[in-house]
Parts: C-alpha cells; sequence; structure tokens
C-alpha cells in the first residue's frame, strides 16, 4: 500500500506542475492588458508603466511564473489587482461558501442515488427499475441552472420557504447558513444523483452475474443477503470513480448556480475577476480548483486501493 501511494503522489505532483504551467500560459495570452483595463483608455503613457511597475506586469512571463508558483508553495497567493487584498484572504472567504456547498450537494446526491440504484438493480426489469431509469433520465437530461430557477420559482417566490438567492453567513448559525444552501445544493444534487443512480445500478448488475454471486447464493444466502455482503463491496470501484469526479465538479463547476442564487463563491470571484481582468486571482483560483480536482481523484485512487488489493499487487 505505501508503494502505491507513492506512486499516486509523484503523480499527483507533476500533475500539478503540468496544471500550473497550462494555466499560466493560457490566461497570460489571453488578450488584454490589466493596467490598461483599470486606467482606461485616456490613460498616459507614463501612469500605465508606474502601473504596471506596481502590478509587477514589467517583469518578463517566466519571472512572474517562478514567483507565482514559489509564493503559492508557501501560502501567498498574490495581492489582486483590482481589490489591492490576499487573493488568500479573498479564497478564504469564498471557500466557505463554496466547499460547504459542494459537501452539502454531494451528501444529497449521494443519499439520493444509493438507495435509487440499489432499489432498481434490485428489481431489474420489473416496475420499480423502469420507474428509477425514468426519473433518473429526466435528470440527466434537465439542465441545472433551469432546474434551479424553478425551484426559486416554486420554494422562494410562491411558497416562500428559503431566500431567492444570497448567503446569510455562518455566523447567524449552523442552521441558517444551510437554509440559504438548500436550493443550490438540490439544484447541483438532483442531476448529479440521476447520473450515480444510473452508475450504481449498472455496476450492480454487473457484480450480480458475476461467478462468485452465484457461489454465495449457492452457499444459502438469500438475493438480498448476497447483494449487501458481497455485491455492493465489488460494486463500488466505478461508484468511487463517478463520486470523485462528481465532488471535482460541484466544487469547480458551481459558476451557474452560484451566479443564480448571488452566492458569493469561487465560481462567482473567478467570474467576476475574468471581468475585471484580474490575472493574479484567475490563476490562483484556478490552479486552486484544479488542486482540489487532482488530490480528489488521488483519494479516489486510494480508495480504490482499499477496496480492491488486487490493485496494490500490480504496483
Amino acid at each position: 500500500m505505501l508503494r502505491y501511494t507513492l506512486k499516486r503522489m509523484l503523480s499527483l505532483v507533476i500533475s500539478l506542475a503540468v496544471a500550473s504551467l497550462v494555466i499560466f500560459t493560457v490566461i497570460e495570452i489571453a488578450p488584454g492588458d490589466p493596467a490598461s483595463f483599470m486606467l482606461g483608455i485616456n490613460a498616459q503613457p507614463e501612469t500605465l508603466a508606474a502601473l504596471r511597475t506596481e502590478l509587477g506586469l514589467d517583469a518578463s512571463k517566466f519571472e512572474r511564473y517562478v514567483s507565482w508558483v514559489t509564493g503559492m508553495l508557501s501560502g501567498d497567493f498574490g495581492t489582486s489587482y483590482t481589490y489591492r487584498t490576499p487573493v488568500a484572504d479573498m479564497v478564504t472567504q469564498r471557500m466557505w461558501v463554496s466547499l460547504p456547498l459542494a459537501l452539502y450537494a454531494l451528501t444529497l446526491s449521494t443519499l439520493i442515488a444509493f438507495p435509487a440504484g440499489i432499489y432498481a438493480a434490485a428489481r431489474r426489469g420489473r416496475a420499480g427499475d423502469i420507474g428509477v431509469m425514468s426519473a433518473t433520465q429526466i435528470g440527466v437530461a434537465i439542465p441545472n441552472f433551469w432546474f434551479a430557477m424553478m425551484l426559486v420559482l416554486l420554494f422562494a417566490i410562491k411558497l416562500r420557504w428559503f431566500a431567492a438567492g444570497g448567503f446569510v453567513g455562518w455566523d447567524k448559525g449552523l442552521w441558517a447558513g444551510l437554509h440559504s444552501l438548500t436550493l443550490p445544493a438540490v439544484a447541483l444534487a438532483l442531476p448529479q444523483a440521476a447520473i450515480l443512480a444510473r452508475v450504481m445500478r449498472s455496476a450492480l448488475l454487473d457484480v450480480l452475474s458475476e461467478d462468485f454471486m452465484r457461489t454465495a447464493r449457492a452457499k444459502g444466502l438469500t438475493a438480498r443477503q448476497a447483494l449487501w455482503r458481497h455485491g455492493l463491496r465489488n460494486a463500488m470501484i466505478p461508484v468511487l470513480t463517478i463520486i470523485g469526479l462528481q465532488f471535482s465538479f460541484l466544487l469547480a463547476g458551481g459558476i451557474i448556480i452560484e451566479q443564480v442564487f448571488y452566492l458569493p463563491g469561487l465560481g462567482r470571484l473567478i467570474f467576476q475577476s475574468i471581468s475585471a481582468r484580474d490575472l493574479i486571482v484567475v490563476e490562483s483560483v484556478t490552479m486552486l480548483l484544479v488542486f482540489a480536482v487532482i488530490f480528489v481523484n488521488f483519494c479516489v485512487d486510494l480508495a480504490y486501493a482499499a477496496v480492491d488489493p488486487r490493485l496494490r499487487a500490480r504496483a
């Protein structure tokens, strides 16, 4: 297991190094100068040059890349061009919205998908299976931003159970914070639950047809006992893959939902920074989200090895 973990860690470090280079290169070659954007088209050349020096934009791209990477390794993400505050402070404030939202949505997605997928697999070809698969097909097809707007119309405007947008803050209490995030979490969770339920059903059906499952039945286990004792564990590898990908998506890809509900999260921060040409914020937040995606995949790989010892043997 140690050897397997070290190999996965090496892959993680290489992936982060390549990602940092790609992110910096792509953002730097994008048209538009932050200093010119901040001062406007009528800015004097001397003023423009002074601002570029103040922002560190007059250095070579290689020097700026090295400074950015070494700063991140020490916890310094730079200073926002627009707000003139440390990017790390901005990220920390926004993370307290995006991370709980992603975890809340992932929890809801898992709680819905696991029972639905297991129920459908246990009743393959019957009415229950057809009903679950029909519901998941609808869930996959519906765009989450449209679903979010429908939730606002029903639960915020008509029933008035929730606010239409905004975040009250965790200082108001855990319940108040979760209440503010409930509609966005549901909007994110249900489409993902539909995907996860289909994967769970498919994985279980593959396992149920294996020889060891027939052996378990031959030894006297009922279909339900064989499913819970042997089927679920062996069906978890593809399910863990989807859960890891979903968490990454929910954390990094919630920008549209954050816009719909006007949430001060990381997705909205990236959107505002792109609009303002605040490159250091865009680079740092994007790199942080890429790190989250790669780290989650690393954890999923370790979970694979824990579930299936054959992976450790191959390593």
